[in-house]
């Protein structure tokens, strides 16, 4: 859709002058009559050089958030749907996410309900998201269901969070010591090894294992490399399977530590899910399939 730039006052006779996306200069000039504002000058911005760029920027869980506190904050304090999207539209700065909330609204204002509107966009908005709009919408509670959202999902980026920090440190502590292991065993190791040998001794089982790893690491260094993206990669192409998730899943959650730490992580998810669900409106069945995707 177009970009129209335009001048006007407002009803207290104030200069306001912006940016907003129309169908065309009749559309624009009906909505800001809406919001009181006389529109003296408005015309259709022209086409910029702008880079090519590759790929969009994703959407952040953190800007749903926002989304959906500030949409409950606008319906809560009577104003049209349509017009709730198009200022959160124009001033979102995720371009994604702008042109998103931009189809939603050209959507709804073709006479779409807004969770039809939002299921053309499963990526972003998932079935937990618009099956909770639809029961807002026929309850007329949407500014609540939205208020619900938000709590749900600020906790969620709360729990990745502290998951996350809770995470850094073991990490951080098994990538120094293979780091530092390596190190040894590339660098340190075939020193010692060289005396052993000048000094003609006989050695012990653990020290030739020791000397005999290090010379392999000192020639086919490359092997943990390859391995480890090779690792990587599978793991990836695995999980896009159902059954190879299943699986994987499954090793994961019989781990002594991460395990039960993944554990409380799926029944917390699950509760918090279907408890938003229920007291939403949304039957217990239909939320308890939602819940287990």
């Amino acid at each position: 859709m177009p970009v129209f730039t335009f001048s006007g006052k407002n009803a207290s006779g104030e200069k306001v002058s912006g940016e907003r996306v129309a169908a065309n200069k009749e559309v624009l000039a009906t909505q800001l009559r809406r919001e009181r504002i006389t529109a003296g000058n408005i015309r259709q911005k022209g086409k910029e050089f702008s880079m090519p760029t590759f790929g969009t920027a994703s959407v952040k869980t953190k800007d749903i958030a926002i989304f959906f506190r500030q949409f409950s904050v606008m319906i809560d304090a009577g104003l049209p749907l349509v017009q709730c999207l198009e200022i959160l539209a124009a001033n979102q700065e995720n371009q994604s996410f702008q042109k998103t909330l931009t189809g939603v609204r050209t959507t709804v204002e073709g006479g779409a309900t807004l969770a039809n509107a939002m299921r053309q966009y499963p990526k972003i908005f998932d079935d937990l998201t618009t099956n909770m709009m639809e029961a807002g919408e026929t309850g007329g509670i949407l500014d609540i269901i939205l208020q619900r959202l938000a709590q749900y999902v600020e906790k969620a980026v709360k729990l990745r969070s502290a998951v996350k920090s809770a995470l850094i440190y073991p990490v951080a502590v098994v990538s120094i010591a293979v780091l530092v292991v390596g190190a040894l065993l590339k660098w340190v190791v075939p020193i010692f090894a060289n005396l052993f040998v000048g000094l003609g001794v006989a050695l012990p089982l653990p020290t030739r294992i020791v000397i005999g790893l290090s010379a392999f690491v000192g020639q086919f260094w490359w092997f943990f490399i390859v391995g480890g993206v090779g690792m990587v990669f599978g793991v990836k192409q695995l999980r896009k399977h159902p059954k190879g998730r299943y699986y994987f899943d499954y090793v994961l959650l019989k781990l002594p530590v991460l395990g039960l730490l993944l554990r409380k992580i799926a029944v917390a998810r699950f509760t918090r899910t279907l408890g938003t669900l229920i007291t939403s409106g949304v039957p217990i069945l239909e939320g308890l399939a939602i819940t287990a995707k």
